[in-house]
């Protein structure tokens, strides 16, 4: 199986680190480790990520033009955010400063990325 390497492991481990911060808190877990439940929703978000199309350039979720997730791990991911999300800065500053400022990144449809290239490929003028 692929591993994540650069912005997807990074969001990875951030979600990584959101999951443990809600999981201590409401599934009763020691810090750093999680539950079963939290366990498998952070393995089927990294298969998500192993097959996002966007691949580096990937938006934060919440901008992203394509919803991967089903809908109950959408929820559950909401879920977890929406606890994490403020405590993240107390915790793990810089991954939460890094997640604010990749959602400033704009999130450009694939299909619109493969007509610009078309576009370009088209109107390329040859090399004499």
């Amino acid at each position: 199986m692929d591993t994540l390497v650069g912005r997807l492991k990074h969001e990875h481990q951030t979600l990584v680190c959101m999951t443990g911060i809600y999981c201590t808190a409401h599934h009763g877990q020691q810090s750093g480790l999680l539950c079963g439940k939290c366990a498998e929703l952070m393995r089927y978000a990294k298969v998500r990520l192993q097959k996002c199309p966007y691949g580096d350039a990937k938006p934060t979720c919440a901008k992203c033009p394509i919803h991967c997730y089903k809908k109950l791990q959408r929820e559950q991911v909401r879920t977890v955010m929406r606890y994490a999300g403020p405590r993240m800065p107390l915790r793990h500053p810089v991954r939460a400063l890094t997640h604010t400022l990749d959602k400033l990144r704009r999130a450009v449809h694939p299909m619109e990325l493969r007509r610009q290239r078309a576009v370009e490929k088209k109107y390329k003028s040859p090399i004499t």
